[in-house]
């Protein structure tokens, strides 16, 4: 195999790979205006890819009639934006926002609720191109990662920067979605890197040029520094990046302990963070805002077992299993209560997680009015050996991954547990739903 010249280019098209001038334009081979272009481009070898508008692209592809639309994945008056296109976002829509400003925002966009076993499926087709291209893939989320392909180039043939345009080009042609990355020789700044052109960006950025760029930055602007941090560093004089750029290190340390040699470091774009590649998801859970508050407690119980399905269903596509549960509800004036508890061994049933959490919802029943629940599952681990302690556990993961096959082959509807089902009419994904008793006789009893 011929390897490049060790100096590498400085600049190549993304569509062809072609080698150019870095003063050109536009490709000399294909007429392509999507040029890479960076003095260090062959040194650089960090990258964070990140999906573009995920949900609402997976949806977009999925229906052709919605491409040119501004779409908003979410749901309900009270429900909040998961996810929304470049079109919506140009109305001011934006991910987290309550979904009536958002339609307030944009009426006249299309409103689609969330599918969260599709979006898992493709963010895993993503994920395994990403791992074909280097062992080194820390994920931060369904939809974003980051690569060191450091030492990869006598694997590709080519340098990361070519192998990252590749890798872009083929996610478009073979998985229907775009990505945009970050090159550069950190995590922060490959971070910092893929916001600089989306989307379908890549953008390149070296410590020198980041130092520059991050000066006129807000502080909030670092990984990290949040609203607390941020007011104590207002108070101190710290209001921009660059002020932070003049502190002496051993001062700044003085006046902030815990975070002093961090912030003097990422100020100069210095992230010595490595990538890890077995960095998994923390927790993995579902919630939901009602439509109006909720007091009582069989209609939570009711809304629980679904939340408790589908964060089972994550689990087991994830292949993980957890050994905490827990319960999140948020009352009609904002508070939110949290109430956790841990189990000796892992699991991934949906019975199992659903016993836990409602115990704990009965406890928290006393006439409030709640206006969002969840239910959610940590410390995290391989889902493989779970739920295989005893006879009964084994019992239950037979029967409920039974049930999993049936909806699989059949539909979500093919089995509705009896405390979910609502009648004949809500039941029309399957033409023959059956309908059974509860989802464990031992956790779910009434």
């Amino acid at each position: 195999m011929t390897l490049p010249d060790p100096a590498g280019p400085r600049c190549f098209c993304r569509d062809c790979l072609a080698d150019l001038d870095i003063g050109g334009r536009r490709c000399s081979a294909c007429g392509s205006p999507r040029l890479v272009r960076h003095r260090t481009l062959a040194s650089l070898t960090i990258a964070h890819v990140d999906c573009d508008a995920f949900y609402a692209t997976v949806e977009k592809r999925d229906n052709p009639d919605i491409a040119d639309k501004p779409v908003i994945i979410g749901g309900g008056k009270r429900g909040v934006v998961s996810a929304a296109c470049y079109i919506a976002r140009t109305y001011g829509v934006r991910s987290a926002m309550p979904m009536f400003r958002a339609l307030e925002a944009c009426p006249h966009a299309t409103v689609i609720p969330p599918d969260m076993a599709k979006y898992v499926r493709v963010g895993r087709e993503v994920r395994q191109a990403m791992q074909a291209l280097t062992p080194l893939v820390e994920p931060l989320s369904i939809d974003e990662a980051f690569l060191d392909l450091s030492g990869t180039e006598r694997v590709h043939g080519m340098i990361p920067a070519k192998v990252l345009a590749r890798f872009a080009r083929n996610v478009e042609r073979d998985v229907g979605i775009s990505v945009s990355v970050g090159l550069s020789c950190n995590k922060f700044l490959a971070k910092i890197a893929s916001d600089l052109d989306k989307p379908r960006g890549f953008a390149a950025l070296d410590q020198d040029e980041a130092r520059i760029m991050l000066a006129e930055k807000p502080v909030g602007f670092i990984f990290g520094v949040g609203p607390a941090t941020q007011e104590r560093l207002l108070q101190r004089g710290f209001r921009i990046i660059a002020d932070l750029q003049k502190a002496d290190e051993i001062e700044l340390m003085r006046q902030f302990p815990s975070d002093g040699r961090r912030l003097w470091r990422l100020a100069r774009g210095i992230d010595d963070r490595r990538v890890e590649p077995d960095r998994g998801a923390k927790t993995i859970s579902s919630e939901t805002t009602f439509e109006t508050d909720i007091s009582d407690f069989a209609s939570l119980e009711k809304i629980l077992w679904r939340l408790c399905e589908r964060t089972s269903s994550r689990l087991k596509s994830s292949e993980v299993a957890g050994s905490t549960v827990t319960l999140k509800l948020k009352t009609a004036d904002f508070r939110q209560r949290t109430r956790s508890q841990s189990i000796a061994a892992p699991t991934q049933l949906a019975t199992k997680i659903f016993s836990i959490c409602r115990e704990m919802l009965a406890k928290e029943i006393d006439g409030t009015a709640f206006r969002l629940m969840g239910a959610g599952v940590s410390a995290l681990r391989d889902g493989s050996p779970a739920d295989d302690t005893d006879m009964l556990d084994r019992r239950a993961a037979h029967a409920e991954r039974a049930v999993d096959s049936l909806r699989k082959k059949f539909g979500s509807a093919a089995v509705i547990r009896g405390i979910a089902y609502d009648g004949p009419e809500k039941a029309q994904e399957s033409p023959r739903p059956a309908r059974l008793q509860s989802p464990s006789k031992m956790s779910a009893p009434g």
